[in-house]
């Protein structure tokens, strides 16, 4: 069986180490990125199956900005955000028609923190 890599980029140091060991617990190879830049840089080096982005990292942007580099690179590549915009804003993003898809330019929209059987039930199927 192939073992599936993931591409985890967070700026919150604790969150990635939790989510990496809940995605290793679930068999995956996980790499991680602590900024926009070096998600790009691990993308780029480490050719990922998938890859779940935070969506405000060093600036409010930056998780669009790489989820769009990436698609644009390879969009065959599934790209999941996660945010906690809607506990704090009120604004929700949602990601489940195609026109929200491909103006979003990802796959789906998680919230955090992550449910690991969600998150691994959407990996399931890419």
């Amino acid at each position: 069986m192939d073992v599936k890599k993931i591409l985890l980029v967070d700026d919150d140091i604790d969150l990635l180490e939790q989510n990496k060991v809940l995605l290793e617990s679930k068999g995956y190879k996980v790499v991680t990125a602590e900024s926009g830049a070096e998600g790009w840089e691990a993308f780029q080096k480490e050719n990922p199956d998938a890859a779940i982005i935070d969506l405000i990292m060093e600036e409010m942007d930056s998780g669009f900005i790489l989820c769009h580099r990436i698609k644009k690179s390879n969009p065959n590549v599934p790209v999941f955000i996660v945010t906690s915009a809607p506990y704090t804003t009120g604004f929700k993003f949602s990601a489940s028609t195609n026109e929200e898809k491909e103006w979003l330019k990802c796959d789906g929209i998680l919230n955090k923190p992550i449910v690991i059987e969600e998150l691994a039930a959407k990996l399931k199927n890419m």
